[in-house]
């Protein structure tokens, strides 16, 4: 018996390759949006603790004033990868989806009272309240939604446990257990928040609204916590490749596609220590410069693109070792339409690039101001 569904019979409207090269660009957006709000909303939870220090409650207040919007990013730009993957892995996700179904539909609630939360961590804080409880809340059902979506994308991979999954619970209550990677996948998304977290606090220092003082205390804590934190996101993406399967790992050194896909885990590597010396010269060694911080920013990015190439490449093997061949299917290109759907997403692109400019060229008050 067939472990996957049987194969829709409508073919694919555009090449797998464009849509695998749509699917990779807007997650890697999405992580680090994601990376961005876990990090960021637990150093500024980590700040606010410490209210009788100055800087340390201006840091937390130039973090909590961003989360807000860092958290429309988040859900804005999960959408179209969802959207893309349920096109390339339909027959795998959805049956995952369905079998925790109960947990997968909550997402949507946990999203809205961790928004919710994050507007009332905002808001305590420039009040001057002690904020710390409702900020990790927050942090805590954001960690959970990030749970549960790597539980999904992990189970999609196993379709040898559906079926004592669905006899277990046909309701869609029962999350699964025993998956080797499941944890480390999990903590290179905690740790790599911290990381990235800290990378966005070096950004942050470079703005004019904060001032000298102001400047070196938040890159000096946004540096260390990078450098520490890269060195433990680097180990759990280690760990997580050396629990893959042995197919797994022989098909990244043989496979005539997805060999390549091996030199984006090797950029991964290589980026990810450039950023923590990067982080360090900034935390430890006490360097405060514009370039560093616009550095630190450009570093983030192309990690997290090298990032999801690599995982890109690990769960099609995965896949393809039980059977799922995601470049087999039918397809009928209508290229006038997949022309129009392009220039709409890259003047999409564009209209939130001069959005962003706007805000960024807008007058703003110090960050020290209440």
């Amino acid at each position: 018996m067939p472990l996957f569904p049987a194969v829709d019979p409508i073919p694919l409207p555009a090449p797998i390759w464009l849509i695998k090269l749509l699917h990779i660009v807007t997650l890697s957006l999405h992580f680090v949006a994601v990376e961005m709000l876990l990090g960021g909303l637990l150093l500024a939870v980590l700040l606010s603790l410490f209210r009788g220090s100055p800087q340390s409650m201006v840091a937390a207040r130039a973090l909590a004033r961003r989360l807000t919007v860092v958290m429309t990013y988040v859900i804005n730009l999960g959408v179209p990868p969802l959207l893309f993957a349920q096109v390339l892995y339909g027959r795998a996700l959805y049956t995952s989806s369905v079998l925790i179904g109960v947990y997968w539909i909550s997402i949507i609630a946990t999203l809205t009272l961790t928004y919710w939360l994050l507007y009332r961590f905002t808001g305590r804080l420039e009040a001057g309240k002690s904020a710390w409880a409702v900020g990790l809340s927050a942090w805590v059902l954001a960690g959970f939604v990030a749970r549960l979506l790597s539980t999904n994308m992990t189970l999609m991979l196993r379709p040898e446990v559906w079926r004592d999954m669905y006899s277990a619970s046909a309701m869609g209550a029962y999350l699964p257990t025993g998956d080797p990677t499941l944890t480390p996948r999990w903590l290179l998304m905690i740790a790599g928040g911290l990381f990235i977290g800290g990378l966005w606090m070096v950004y942050l220092s470079g703005r004019s609204t904060f001032t000298t003082g102001e400047q070196k205390f938040v890159a000096g804590v946004g540096g260390k916590v990078a450098a520490v934190f890269g060195i433990v996101y680097l180990i759990a993406g280690l760990w997580a490749t050396r629990v893959q399967p042995e197919a797994v790992k022989a098909g990244l050194a043989t496979h005539k596609l997805y060999h390549f896909a091996s030199f984006a885990g090797y950029g991964w590597l290589a980026l990810v220590a450039v950023a923590v010396l990067v982080a360090g010269v900034t935390g430890f060694g006490k360097v405060a410069a514009n370039w560093l911080s616009w550095t630190a920013a450009l570093l983030a990015l192309l990690i997290e693109i090298t990032f999801t190439v690599f995982r890109d490449a690990i769960r099609d093997l995965t896949l393809l070792t039980k059977g799922f061949d995601v470049w087999d299917r039918a397809i009928a290109t209508n290229w006038w339409v997949v022309g129009l759907f392009l220039v709409l997403f890259v003047g999409g692109l564009g209209v939130v690039g001069w959005l962003i400019s706007v805000v960024a060229r807008a007058q703003k008050p110090m960050e020290g101001a209440a």
